[in-house]
């Protein structure tokens, strides 16, 4: 039996832009689109030309989507004007997209409320506007706005805008749950109701996440009929975001229910790009990437407790509904103080430590580990911080830099600035380095101090100018007079890799500063740095 064809359809530039805090550069989205091509979408909703000036000069650019279909987004003419006379529509046209997806209204209640016309003006409107593009052999859809919110409330009414738009030639009817608020059992009745009246060849669902249940909406509509699925990576968008394509691409291609009678454009070994493209839009957007998304984030594939990881070693299927290979992820054993010898065991494979089964070390780096979280450590979440660790009691890292002593000031003077001064006395080959530097506060003078003074530090300066502070995080973790802090530093580099450090003390700065050295030691062994004399 042949399996049908399901296409995807990106709006991450477009929708996906409407997200608060998010603002595309032209470079961006041109970033985003060429991932996108390179993945195999069927359609990149490029934008909405004519609405701002960033959208329009994106439509004028060589875009190397390869042979994914831009599409350019508006809505439907405007009442008491022609299709062909409409700006809008014909700004559309001047983008020189292929496929047009135009917004038009299919609840009753918004085409009284917000438009102020009648129903059958609506209706006008998307009929003109529908065969305005498929004259012009532009491969059209229409997006019908608050369609299960509309049919909910005039049946009738929603089904003669969907209908209006497919009699007229287009392409794609596009289902849109534009406030998120239909559940999956209202989407499978809907959906099934309007196969009965459009064929599901041509339907669409464009699904938003209000109450938590885009991807199951969407993934309900399939099975129900539609053959096109909107949403954006990482299930970007306005509010609670739209569809997440992370979660519903993987689970066309990779569960039975779905690999068995689906298929996409999106051929089998570009699925594993699908973890790059997700963290290529944080890494654009410059935001730290959810760790817990399905499929695709950090800990998408992270065992903690002892009894999980041994047995996900002894079979993965055990815990792991797919190899994490398949979406571009890899297998991430967390060790904490529930981890058991198993949890060890596995990350001394992992980060190239040899060992024997029986080695004593292993016991010992255990209890170290357990005690070290008991007093405020932990290393779940600090990878660097405890492959230091681990290596020193296995005894295979070298002496770097030794640190002799510090002294940090923080002061206020007559204009009411807040300095802080750092001076730090390090030792690299039995030689005593004397480190100052200022900083927004102590921590950020501490690391001006060794960072500014980086070529005072012999062997070890070409090592580290490329090294750079991108997080810093202060956790309390307990309250009175003998409070305990945690602190942990996320740092990268040239090479674009960024690790993770900690350190905890009832003295902030000092906190602060074994993470710092932490730091500096991971950065000199990862790059094979000679050892201090």
């Amino acid at each position: 039996m042949s399996k049908e064809k399901i296409y995807i359809f990106d709006t991450t530039l477009r929708d996906g832009a409407q997200t608060q805090g998010v603002d595309f550069s032209i470079d961006d989205k041109l970033k985003i689109a060429e991932a996108l091509g390179n993945l195999g979408v069927d359609y990149i909703e490029g934008g909405w030309p004519g609405a701002n000036p960033t959208d329009t000069e994106f439509f004028q650019k060589k875009i190397n989507i390869k042979k994914s279909i831009l599409t350019a987004f508006g809505m439907t003419k405007k009442t008491g004007r022609s299709a062909v006379n409409d700006p809008g529509l014909s700004a559309l046209l001047n983008s020189k997209a292929p496929a047009i997806c135009l917004v038009g209204k299919s609840w009753d209640f918004h085409v009284d409320v917000a438009l102020g016309i009648s129903n059958e003006e609506n209706l006008e409107n998307i009929r003109e506007s529908t065969k305005h593009f498929v004259k012009q052999k532009k491969e059209f859809m229409f997006d019908a706005e608050h369609f299960f919110d509309g049919f909910k409330n005039n049946k009738e009414y929603a089904i003669s805008c969907i209908k209006s738009a497919y009699e007229n030639g287009a392409r794609w009817i596009v289902l849109c749950d534009t406030n998120g608020g239909a559940l999956p059992n209202e989407v499978e009745k809907i959906v099934t109701e309007v196969t009965k009246h459009v064929p599901g060849k041509n339907l669409g669902i464009h699904a938003h996440n209000d109450t938590g249940n885009a991807v199951a909406n969407s993934l309900v509509a399939v099975l129900s009929g539609v053959r096109q699925v909107q949403g954006t990576i990482n299930g970007l968008g306005e509010r609670c975001g739209n569809a997440n394509l992370m979660s519903i691409i993987p689970t066309i291609h990779l569960k039975d229910n779905f690999s068995k009678k689906f298929t996409t454009n999106i051929k089998s070994e570009n699925i594993n790009k699908l973890t790059q493209c997700s963290r290529l839009l944080d890494e654009i957007l410059n935001r730290k990437p959810n760790q817990h998304l399905p499929y695709v984030g950090a800990a998408a594939f992270s065992h903690k407790g002892g009894l999980h990881v041994s047995a996900v070693q002894k079979n993965p299927k055990t815990y792991e509904h797919i190899k994490p290979e398949l979406v571009g992820n890899v297998r991430n054993i967390v060790v904490s103080d529930q981890a058991g010898k198993s949890n060890i065991i596995s990350r001394l494979n992992s980060i190239g430590i040899d060992f024997k089964e029986n080695d004593t070390k292993i016991k010992k780096l255990l209890e170290e580990v357990k005690d070290r979280e008991f007093i405020g450590y932990s290393y779940d979440g600090a990878d660097a911080s405890f492959e230091l660790l681990a290596r020193r009691i296995m005894g295979e890292i070298p002496r770097y830099i030794s640190i002799k002593e510090y002294d940090v000031t923080v002061k206020k003077d007559n204009s009411g600035k807040i300095i802080s001064s750092a001076k730090a006395q390090l030792e690299v080959d039995k030689k005593i380095i004397l480190c100052e530097g200022q900083g927004n506060g102590p921590v950020h003078a501490l690391d001006n101090a060794i960072r500014n003074n980086v070529d005072k530090l012999a062997k070890y300066s070409k090592y580290l100018k490329d090294l750079k502070l991108v997080d810093y995080k202060v956790r309390i973790l307990n309250t009175g007079t003998e409070a305990v802090t945690r602190v942990s530093i996320e740092s990268t580099d040239s090479k674009g890799k960024n690790w993770f450090t900690i350190g905890v003390s009832p003295n902030i700065i000092e906190a602060s500063f074994k993470a710092l050295v932490d730091s500096l030691d991971y950065k000199l062994f990862k790059d094979k740095a000679p050892a201090s004399n």
